[in-house]
């Protein structure tokens, strides 16, 4: 098994940031962990990599035990970091040969290795590119083929794709979709709720602590939350009150549940019919109809209001 989490406790003196936290990845599976700021899933990735020390709990990375074993279990894990960490005096390949060395690959079997990761990462242009001048996306796929010298076990991704661009957001899934068709084992982080849908096999709810909802992406959302969602908004200058107050009078009859979030009412609905039929007759009022997605659910179960930590 790639991973076992069993009840993992942190604490920071009377302050306890992980409670009770448990699941395991399976083999060529991608897993992905969610939550907002302060959720706790940082402080998860610390203790699964022997970074930092939990205060209980059993963790066994790559069948070897966390932290005892720590620095044996990280040689058969890749990982790529929230913030690159790529060193900007050396170019596209050098970084590549001197990060090879930490896993103790000799000089000739990681040159060799070059070219295929080069090609992963769409760089082979870049090769002797000094890293200053790559764009952020470039950077990015370098440091997943970084993350990929030592033909790891396990690949552990911190929120890869935060702060690109649309077109280098779906290269990054294109090559994370790529490795996971080839067998490899993902845990994944990120605030993107559509990634986790697209790449994830599983996913995990994280908040406060603790997993709040855990399953495939499909059977979460059916779970929790209402197969149909409506979203109101446009012009409210003939609705005494605004969004709140047409919501509590016509959502509050004709969704199972809404929520109101600035001047957008958001109705959960099984049947949308007589909402529709309702706006239909509401001049300067629009909607979105859609299906339910994760990040409804996300919003759900975790709170619409901002989390500064």
């Amino acid at each position: 098994m790639p991973l076992i989490v069993e009840n993992l406790h942190k604490a920071y003196g009377d302050h306890e940031v992980v409670r009770g936290v448990s699941f395991t990845l399976q083999p060529g599976e991608c897993f992905a962990l969610l939550g907002p700021n302060g959720a706790g899933k940082t402080t998860t990735l610390r203790c699964v990599l022997g970074h930092t020390e939990p205060s209980a709990g059993r963790i066994e990375l790559c069948g070897l035990p966390v932290p005892e074993r720590a620095r044996e279990a990280r040689t058969r894990v890749g990982v790529v970091p929230q913030n690159d960490s790529l060193d900007p005096d050396f170019t596209v390949t050098e970084n590549l040969l001197v990060f090879a060395r930490y896993f103790g690959i000799p000089a000739d079997v990681a040159k060799a290795r070059v070219p295929e990761l080069l090609a992963f990462a769409g760089l082979e242009a870049k090769a002797d590119a000094k890293v200053p001048t790559l764009s952020g996306g470039m950077k990015r796929r370098l440091t997943m083929a970084r993350a990929l010298v030592a033909n790891p076990d396990l690949l552990i991704m911190d929120e890869p794709t935060t702060g690109l661009d649309p077109q280098a957001r779906h290269l990054i899934w294109d090559r994370l979709k790529g490795l996971i068709a080839q067998g490899k084992t993902v845990l994944l982080t990120t605030h993107f709720m559509d990634e986790a849908e697209r790449l994830a096999h599983r996913i995990a709810i994280l908040d406060r602590g603790q997993i709040i909802a855990i399953g495939t992406p499909r059977d979460v959302i059916a779970a929790h939350i209402e197969p149909q969602v409506v979203e109101v908004f446009g012009d409210w200058n003939g609705h005494a009150g605004g969004a709140a107050a047409w919501a509590e009078t016509h959502a509050a009859a004709l969704s199972s549940r809404f929520e109101v979030s600035g001047e957008t009412a958001f109705c959960y609905v099984q049947d949308a019919d007589p909402l529709l039929a309702h706006l239909a007759g509401q001049g300067g009022l629009r909607y979105l109809h859609r299906p339910a997605n994760l990040e409804d659910v996300f919003l759900k179960l975790t709170g619409r209001e901002m989390r500064d930590e």
